[in-house]
């Protein structure tokens, strides 16, 4: 459990008030909050870092001001809503590649209770909706980052779209941080790893989206899209300090993969 010297920091990272108690109003503030605080990034994968999925997570996010992918993201924003009340659960997932779907434990998501009523909480997949989503309806939902629906599958999942795409599968079954170990193991070492074949750092912004992936810079707007590689180590830097607040002493390398996976962050 965090301490409340912790919470207040983490609120305080994400600039986001304490509530006054766990409700949906809050929540849907904090989650939006986090999305355009605290950036979807795998540098850590490049750095020769440990990735971390107990509450030293919260650390790296808090007081190193990086971000990180589903499997530290979500864990850190599930240690501060339990440590404000809510009531939060892990839901395993798998996630929609080329119209397969990965093994399982291929990502993370939360799962809110809120007087009765279960939301999909989820801060680290690059293309979430701004706010929870209802687990009690099928209908679609629309969000400032677009119309999202969760449906029930065949194998007992449940598929969210975002503007009728599949993103990824989750389940409601009981798991623990642990049980992610082996994948976590396999994304840290595998050649067909995504997360060694791409190097990205990603987040919103009010009108749209700024990524990073090795040296080109992506800059969505609602007046259109720019790209560019940029010039030197420096400029690299600069990039990460202006547009995501990290500033590192040494850039990440890409690791040794196979040929990179296309990832969408628009």
């Amino acid at each position: 459990m965090l301490t409340e010297a912790t919470i207040a920091a983490y609120l305080d990272r994400i600039s986001a008030p304490r509530p006054a108690k766990p409700d949906l109003a809050s929540l849907r503030a904090i989650q939006a909050a986090h999305l355009y605080a605290v950036p979807f990034e795998n540098l850590g994968y490049h750095l020769a870092e440990e990735i971390h999925m107990d509450e030293r997570v919260v650390d790296k996010i808090v007081n190193e001001r990086r971000g990180g992918g589903c499997y530290e993201v979500n864990p850190a924003l599930s240690f501060l809503l339990e440590g404000l009340g809510y009531d939060v659960s892990l839901l395993p997932g798998r996630v929609w590649i080329k119209g397969e779907l990965t093994a399982p434990l291929h990502h993370l998501a939360l799962k809110v209770r809120i007087d009765g009523h279960s939301w999909l909480v989820d801060v680290g997949f690059g293309r979430n909706s701004r706010y929870p989503l209802s687990l009690g309806t099928e209908e679609p939902q629309d969000d400032p980052n677009g119309r999202f629906q969760v449906t029930a599958a065949d194998d007992g999942g449940i598929d969210v779209r975002t503007n009728d795409a599949l993103q990824y599968r989750v389940y409601d079954v009981p798991c623990r941080l642990s049980d992610f170990g082996p994948t976590l193991w396999w994304y840290r070492t595998a050649p067909d790893s995504p997360f060694l074949q791409n190097l990205f750092c990603s987040l919103p912004t009010d009108d749209g989206r700024v990524t990073l992936k090795e040296d080109r810079l992506t800059v969505l707007t609602g007046d259109g899209k720019e790209s560019r590689r940029l010039a030197d180590e420096q400029e690299v830097r600069e990039a990460y300090a202006k547009w995501f607040g990290i500033k590192l002493d040494r850039l990440p390398v890409k690791a040794s993969g196979g040929p990179a996976v296309p990832m969408s962050f628009e």
